[in-house]
């Protein structure tokens, strides 16, 4: 990975959209020089995708939460999976600290919610406790170049 490279991951965080031509010619290279180095970090696992951010509320969940979670840790690969399969469940993080998981949760409403915790979350086996952090506002910070 070289500054042409981070330049171009940049565009393409700003703009997944972004066609190679432009990016071509923002970072001054040739188009099939930018094709080919896009071409070698998606081979490489850099890039692993591209996906659509959309506002949560808009999309209809009108509740978010983190839930922590504290887990047997020789069970994570089962309780990955589990979580994995939870379509509510946009993010997982397994992290240091006072616990051991973390988790970024969209529901429909409050009722919704409490029920992807109680009954999905806490089902899961290997999970000893959870604590759940409701969010009020979300923010997504621009990509800048």
């Amino acid at each position: 990975m070289d500054a042409l490279d981070h330049a171009i991951l940049d565009i393409l965080r700003a703009d997944a959209r972004t066609s190679v031509n432009v990016i071509a010619q923002q970072v001054h290279i040739s188009r099939a020089n930018a094709y080919a180095r896009i071409k070698r970090m998606t081979d490489d696992g850099v890039i692993l995708g591209y996906r659509v951010v959309t506002d949560p509320v808009s999309a209809g969940f009108r509740s978010s939460a983190y839930v922590s979670m504290s887990v047997d840790q020789r069970r994570w690969q089962e309780i990955r999976a589990a979580l994995d399969a939870l379509p509510e469940i946009e993010h997982v993080a397994l992290v240091g600290g006072d616990f051991d998981v973390m988790v970024l949760v969209r529901a429909r409403d409050n009722r919704d919610l409490r029920r992807i915790v109680l009954e999905e979350i806490q089902s899961i086996d290997g999970v000893t406790s959870t604590q759940t952090f409701l969010i009020f506002e979300d923010h997504q910070p621009k990509a800048t170049s």
